[in-house]
C-alpha cells in the first residue's frame, strides 16, 4: 500500500477532520513509498524506532508522534537522534493523538477498557 493511502484511510477512520490537536495527526515524517510492515506504539521513542529497524518495518503508527506546539523546533539530541533513525532507515511516521483518545472503538481508552473487560 501506498505511504499516503494508508495516511487517507487511518484519517477518515479516525475523522481526524474534527479534531484540533497540539500536534499534527497524520503522516509526520515521510518514510518509503510502499509499506508492509507496520510497528504500533504508545510514544515514537528512541526504543521503538530501533526496533521498528531491526524488523525491517516500513512504518511506525503511535499515539503520541513528534512536533508538538511550544515545542523547541531546533533539531538537536534527542530530537536529531529520532529523525536521524527515521530518515537513515526510509521509515514512515504516523501520529494520531486525541483522534485515538476519542474513538470509541479502535482508541487507546477504549481498547484498554475492552482488555480489562469493563463495561459501559
Amino acid at each position: 500500500m501506498k505511504n499516503t493511502d494508508l495516511e487517507l484511510i487511518i484519517n477518515e477512520k479516525l475523522s481526524i477532520e474534527n479534531f484540533h490537536d497540539y500536534a499534527p495527526n497524520g503522516l509526520q515524517v515521510e518514510g518509503r513509498p510502499h509499506i508492509q510492515k507496520i510497528v504500533t506504539g504508545v510514544t515514537a521513542c528512541q526504543a521503538l524506532l530501533d526496533e521498528a529497524v531491526r524488523l525491517n518495518a516500513d512504518a511506525v503508527l503511535v499515539h503520541h508522534g513528534y512536533f508538538w506546539k511550544n515545542e523547541p523546533v531546533v533539531i538537536r539530541s534527542m530530537k536529531r537522534n529520532r529523525l536521524k533513525t527515521l530518515l537513515c532507515n526510509d521509515l514512515n511516521l504516523y501520529g494520531y493523538h486525541l483522534p485515538l483518545d476519542a474513538h470509541p472503538i479502535l482508541g487507546n481508552n477504549a481498547q484498554l477498557a475492552l482488555k480489562m473487560g469493563v463495561k459501559s
